[in-house]
């Protein structure tokens, strides 16, 4: 017995030793690893960031819901709805460039400036330029895509038409026909009949825009923002790219269309009302093509 219990002893003392020297590997080549990527640089204009210093500025502002790890499981992520962003995935909203391709270093740069309508996302004042830009390259060095990947390239708006009520109505026909009201709703309220059957990409629920009581949009408050998110499309979201299904001339028509659903007084509020256009309805027969 005495043997037997000798060899169980040396046998498990060997077992653990092995377990030990494992970890020990996987905590090094876990560190080289991190250590590669702490190499990652950003650069917006004349800037440029480089995420060993933007390391203090994310452990002080975004640990706390994007996690140590930056894969959204920070301490505070079980309270918040929206979830905070899954740096690790390489996937964004707010871009510029087309669906599928990672954003541009201005891309993220701006979102940590302008923060995030309807979310805990919030505007980051107390950072300087030059502490975004080193947060947007330690944002980067999460996901392996931004080390074998380059961005997309951004898409080019179009100038802007000159408003007219045509081009509002213009823009109601469009959101009826490309189905927006589906998710947002026919007065723009969030309530259209698959609002509650969304979810985004790792199949939890989320809830579309609301423009009947936002002032702002998702990724911005200009014309072009709202236009580039039609054109982009909200990668992790339901909502995709219509930029193979509208022209640009049509994407600016919504634009004008979805404005005058917004709460604020503006030109194409006034001119909606003074077409007297009502909601979409979408049980309304198709228009009949005269021949």
């Amino acid at each position: 017995m005495r043997i037997n219990g000798h060899v169980v002893w040396v046998s498990l003392m060997l077992g653990a030793a092995v377990l030990t020297l494992q970890g020990w590997s996987g905590a090094q080549v876990t560190g080289y690893q991190e250590q590669q990527q702490m190499g990652m640089t950003s650069h917006i204009g004349n800037l440029t960031g480089t995420a060993e210093k933007g390391a203090k500025a994310y452990r002080r502002f975004c640990v706390g819901c994007h996690g140590a790890f930056g894969d959204g499981e920070g301490e505070n992520a079980q309270w918040i709805d929206p979830k905070p962003r899954n740096f690790t995935l390489g996937v964004f909203k707010c871009r510029s460039t087309p669906t599928g391709t990672l954003p541009l270093d201005s891309d993220l740069f701006n979102t940590v400036g302008r923060g995030i309508v309807n979310s805990n996302m919030p505007r980051w004042f107390p950072l300087t330029d030059q502490d975004r830009a080193d947060l947007v390259a330690y944002v980067k060095h999460f996901s392996p895509r931004f080390a074998t990947e380059k961005p997309g390239a951004p898409i080019q708006i179009p100038p802007e038409p000159k408003l007219t009520p045509e081009r509002v109505k213009a823009g109601q026909e469009v959101f009826n026909r490309v189905q927006c009201w589906k998710c947002h709703g026919v007065e723009g309220r969030a309530n259209g009949p698959s609002a509650d059957t969304l979810t985004d990409d790792l199949g939890r629920p989320i809830r579309p825009f609301n423009f009947h009581d936002s002032t702002r949009f998702k990724c911005g408050e200009t014309d072009q923002d709202l236009y580039r998110i039609f054109m982009t499309g909200l990668d992790g979201t339901p909502m995709p790219s219509f930029s193979d299904n509208i022209k640009p001339d049509e994407a600016w028509n919504l634009v004008f269309y979805l404005r005058s659903l917004q709460p604020m007084a503006s030109p194409e509020r006034a001119m909606a009302e003074q077409l007297g256009l009502k909601p979409v309805n979408p049980n309304a027969p198709a228009p009949q093509n005269n021949k």
